[in-house]
């Protein structure tokens, strides 16, 4: 069972990774809020036949789902409008800076002190990050600075999601939490962008592709692998979403990287791994500790 949660885990890291095309598709038709609506209703429209129909939605479930899809629709826009302006490659791999950035925001907000290495790791990820968006130059560009930006807003959602919704019930927090961030993407989408850009073939491909697979089944496999899978193991494979966006980008729209845009990935891959083996520590001496 083990071994089928991990080879599961590598195929949403594939997912995952692939995904990026897609949305670098999307961004290169400028279009953000009604694709982020369509492919998020969608996606909450696919959880829905696995919520549990006689539960009762709890009144505080309410409010964390309104919270989650807030900061999911924030970080969904800004990493949808980053794309539009970079590379998937860089998308991917500066979007993964949100495993680095959990622990700093830990320290900020709820004043949990933050493990050595997950310093060591955010350094090396500043670095990484900057070599990648800027080839080693020192002009940032647009789109990685959207990116990074909503790197922190990714972080957020995955300390909300530990923290407070880890206490509901799973599939109908997540179809929620989909829902409202798809709606507060089309109440602005149907303003300040054409509605007939749905109509285009290519975007409608990457809606249902990212909508179906990316955000329905991989999330719902994410689920049930991690019942199998230590966290940590989990964290380190699904990490991997980072290289295959670079890959998938490589391969199908031909987006090529300098020699220090690789170093730039390797360093923010090294960050993440340090931040999860963070991890592995603190849960051995937990362990040890019972």
């Amino acid at each position: 069972m083990r071994l089928k949660a991990d080879l599961t885990l590598f195929v949403v890291a594939i997912i995952w990774g692939t995904s990026f095309v897609a949305q670098r598709i999307a961004g290169q038709q400028d279009v953000v809020y009604l694709f982020n609506g369509a492919r998020y209703l969608l996606a909450s429209i696919v959880v829905l036949p696995f919520v549990r129909r006689k539960e009762s939605i709890l009144r505080g479930q309410w409010k964390w789902m309104l919270v989650a899809g807030f900061v999911l629709f924030v970080g969904s826009a800004l990493q949808q409008a980053g794309v539009v302006y970079t590379t998937a490659g860089n998308a991917g791999f500066i979007t993964s800076l949100y495993v680095v950035l959990i622990p700093i925001m830990l320290l900020v907000f709820w004043k949990e002190r933050p493990h050595l290495l997950a310093l060591v790791a955010a350094g090396l990820a500043a670095v990484g990050a900057f070599l990648l968006s800027t080839g080693g130059g020192f002009a940032l560009h647009a789109g990685d600075v959207l990116e990074l930006v909503g790197a922190l807003f990714w972080a957020f959602h995955v300390i909300v999601l530990g923290k407070f919704a880890s206490r509901y019930e799973a599939m109908s927090f997540s179809a929620g939490q989909l829902a409202i961030c798809g709606l507060l993407n089309f109440a602005i989408g149907i303003f300040v962008e054409p509605i007939h850009s749905l109509a285009s073939a290519s975007l409608i491909g990457s809606i249902i592709y990212t909508a179906v697979f990316s955000l329905g089944i991989a999330y719902t496999l994410q689920i049930w692998a991690q019942r199998h899978t230590p966290p940590t193991d989990a964290s380190l494979i699904l990490g991997l979403e980072s290289v295959f966006s670079v890959i998938s980008g490589w391969i199908i729209l031909r987006e090529k990287l300098v020699s220090v845009q690789i170093i730039g990935c390797g360093l923010i891959l090294l960050a993440v791994l340090l931040s999860q083996l963070k991890n592995g520590i603190h849960q051995v001496k937990l362990t040890a500790s019972i």
